[in-house]
């Protein structure tokens, strides 16, 4: 009985999710626990979010799931089906970056990259709800991401450029941008 239920669990039991990432549908048969990081990774092939500590504590697997940053690690693929799904890639191209991305870049804000990913979707969210915010809620929205390579002040210092440039793109316009 012990050994045929080691069978069922690893085995495991498929199901199909059809999933709206970064504008595309896409359909993948996976297990229903899997977590939405590694059908993100090793199904979708996008490789912006990280598995940096698998406990949601780092911040480097950072999505938006309906405008909301989630951490990809502890969110179950079958939690995150029934919402759009964000990741880096989506929120730009190497030919028209995003005003986050492209801000991330020219203040030099990633220096090993790996926390990138994660604090720009963190920092998408927290320009959407709040087009004008001070350092504080900068500061605030990034609170639980850690990056080792001791960049934060480049790091506030871009989503404050982006947060001009955006608020510059749409004059008078103080609702979300994608």
């Amino acid at each position: 009985s012990h050994i045929r239920g080691l069978a069922q669990r690893a085995e495991g039991i498929m199901a199909d999710f059809t999933l709206r990432v970064n504008g595309e549908t896409r359909t993948v048969s996976v297990e229903p626990d899997t977590p939405l990081l590694y059908v993100l990774r090793n199904d979708l092939e996008l490789n912006g979010p990280k598995f940096g500590c698998g406990l949601a504590q780092c911040g480097a697997c950072t999505v938006l799931v309906e405008g909301k940053p989630v951490r990809s690690c502890v969110t179950l693929v079958s939690a995150a089906a029934k919402g759009r799904i964000t990741t880096v890639e989506g929120l730009g191209t190497v030919e028209r970056l995003h005003p986050l991305q492209r801000a991330f870049i020219e203040e030099q804000a990633c220096q090993c990259g790996f926390c990138g990913s994660g604090m720009v979707m963190s920092a998408k969210a927290l320009l959407d709800r709040n087009p004008k915010p001070t350092d504080r809620d900068i500061k605030q929205a990034l609170n639980g991401h850690l990056c080792r390579c001791a960049s934060h002040n480049r790091i506030v210092r871009a989503v404050r450029r982006a947060a001009q440039e955006l608020r510059a793109d749409q004059p008078g316009r103080e609702g979300a941008r994608a």
